[in-house]
């Protein structure tokens, strides 16, 4: 996905993208919040990728965070309401700590074998991409792939899945900078 994402934006903006992983699958948004292992893990690659670019005369036009979580909390039954407050608490501080000024997300697909479980952190998504201004919704395609056959398990996807939201997401990101 992250391969595909960066191909379409360069492939629309023209200019390079740098893309930092700091997945961690089957994580709940509980471990991500600020101060955690993941969070501190993951603003320390974001600001030693920044301090590389800089010292190095690498330009930085943009940055941005791009997430995609939440199937773990619909697992785990994490209310709507708790989950929405730690998903906007680790965005923001995210952004604030790693110095990027917008999210992308990418809104999490379906159970396979329970397509409603995941609705309430879908929903969580929707109303945090409409209220914040920052948080940018790139891509709701996950959720049509379990219709489609692309998915290889209850919870994973066929890497064809994977390749086209990635690109999905990557023009969506490029139409909103270049707006």
């Amino acid at each position: 996905m992250v391969s595909s994402f960066v191909n379409a934006c360069t492939a629309q903006t023209g200019v390079p993208v740098v893309g930092v992983s700091c997945a961690k699958g089957g994580s709940a948004i509980a471990k991500w919040l600020p101060g955690t292992p993941y969070y501190q893990d993951a603003v320390r690659r974001a600001r030693k990728a920044r301090a590389f670019l800089q010292a190095n005369g690498y330009p930085i036009r943009h940055s941005a965070m791009v997430w995609c979580q939440g199937c773990t909390d619909g697992d785990l039954h994490t209310p709507k309401d708790v989950y929405k407050a730690d998903t906007e608490r680790v965005l923001h501080s995210f952004m604030q700590d790693a110095g990027a000024q917008t999210c992308f997300l990418i809104q999490i697909g379906n159970q396979r074998d329970e397509p409603e479980l995941y609705l309430p952190m879908q929903q969580a998504q929707e109303e945090l991409a409409a209220e914040q201004g920052d948080i940018v919704l790139v891509s709701r395609q996950f959720k049509t792939f379990a219709a489609k056959g692309l998915m290889k398990d209850r919870f994973h996807y066929l890497q064809p899945a994977y390749n086209a939201v990635g690109t999905e997401a990557g023009r969506n990101a490029a139409a909103y900078w270049n707006r």
